[in-house]
């Protein structure tokens, strides 16, 4: 068979240059190291009422880069912990007085209170996307790879009142808008990023979005209606219908975590093959269960902490009732212990427990765990644009990152 001259010479040139291989970015972070910080970390939020925050979040944001590799070279974070200080100290400047001023309009009219609810809610939705972005260009700005660093611009606010916009359009949709909110939301702060002269882009989009999680969108959309729809239609007097209902309510709290761990691999797939810094492209091959067993072990250990919780206070309520009892009615036995200073004590520190141990286990199976998941199984391709890349951008302050930290938003 003999071949046309021009589709011969195109062969033989792809023969001769073939394509590069694809480098592929991973993890050699080890778990029980991982748990052995956030461990320690949490032991001295408590004895520092919470304070150690700042230098346990430094170390996390160290840990994960640090293991994080794209070809040979690994990442590097120089995050200091004193900045994260100084910007939540600024942060709380900001925030105490609004807090102050509804606190006064609430002594001054309970009427006056319910109004100015309406714009608090608002500042506080507005304000939080803005410490969202302010945190995400500091932590940019503070991770090197190769030497360089990245660098993030771009105005705070003006991505803020871009969410709050979105977030409304979310609302009036039912849901349906939020792919292409992502995609929005997404494509500003790539447009914003850069890696040295590497200018960063976001080429995903809300339609891919959807086509990939439209099912679990429309599943979620007919859970929530039927667990509202069922009280409805269902007599509360009748011990079947209240049977039926406790069914399809366990039903759904089991189903749901497949259904949200199935989306948020979608969606991490989805915005790991978008992002693009000059010619360089990011590919995600992250399967849709992937994420499955991350978020069921975070539930499991809840639970049992809960459970640990609800005997820790059941304890409590014994050996308080038994050394202060005063005896009486079992109604005011009960209301005298519940009110009691020891009972009220060991409670709290038995929430503050539940919490830091709450808190360790979010960070090792829904921050390291998803972090490594997802950076396993991504690749790179066209790594060579990125040799000759010239350095750009600096070191911005610490306080976006405060004022995530304030209002509880901030994180790897």
């Amino acid at each position: 068979m003999i071949l046309p001259p021009a589709l011969s010479q195109a062969m033989h040139q792809t023969v001769a240059n073939p394509a590069p291989p694809a480098d592929r970015v991973s993890f050699s972070g080890e778990r029980s190291t991982f748990r052995k910080l956030v461990t320690r970390g949490a032991l001295l939020e408590l004895v520092t009422f919470g304070f150690y925050r700042f230098w346990l979040a430094t170390d996390i944001g160290r840990h994960l880069w640090s293991h994080t590799s794209v070809g040979d070279d690994s990442a590097e974070y120089t995050g200091r912990a004193k900045e994260l200080l100084i910007g939540f100290l600024i942060a709380m400047a900001i925030l105490v007085p609004v807090y102050l001023v509804y606190f006064l309009i609430g002594l001054e009219a309970e009427m006056m209170q319910a109004f100015a609810s309406i714009p608090l809610v608002l500042f506080f939705y507005l304000f939080t996307e803005f410490a969202r972005y302010r945190a995400r260009r500091y932590r940019l700005s503070r991770t090197l790879w190769r030497g360089l660093r990245f660098s993030m611009g771009g105005s705070g606010w003006s991505y803020g009142w871009r969410s709050g916009l979105w977030g409304l359009l979310v609302v009036i949709s039912l849901g349906f808008a939020l792919p292409w909110r992502a995609a929005a939301l997404e494509r500003f702060k790539m447009r914003h990023t850069a890696y040295g002269s590497l200018q960063g882009r976001f080429d995903g989009t809300g339609g891919e979005l959807f086509k990939r999680a439209w099912g679990l969108w429309l599943s979620g959309l007919l859970a929530i209606a039927i667990v509202f729809a069922i009280p409805v239609i269902a007599s509360p007097t009748s011990l079947i219908d209240i049977f039926l209902l406790l069914i399809v309510i366990v039903f759904f709290l089991l189903v749901l975590p497949f259904v949200y761990a199935a989306f948020k691999a979608i969606e991490w797939r989805w915005w790991v093959s978008g992002l693009r810094l000059g010619e360089v492209c990011f590919e995600s091959r992250l399967a849709t269960g992937a994420l499955n067993g991350c978020y069921w072990k975070a539930i499991g250990w809840s639970v049992l902490y809960m459970a640990l919780l609800a005997g820790w206070l059941a304890g409590i309520f014994w050996i308080v009732g038994e050394l202060f009892s005063i005896g009486g009615t079992v109604e005011q036995h009960m209301l005298f212990v519940s009110q009691h200073p020891a009972f009220l004590a060991g409670s709290a520190v038995g929430y503050l427990l539940m919490a830091l141990a709450f808190g360790a286990v979010v960070r090792v199976y829904l921050n390291r765990d998803v972090w490594a998941l997802v950076a396993l199984s991504t690749v790179v391709h066209n790594l060579a644009a990125a040799d000759d890349v010239s350095g750009q951008g600096e070191a911005v302050g610490a306080v976006g990152e405060g004022l995530a930290d304030g209002l509880d938003v901030a994180g790897f």
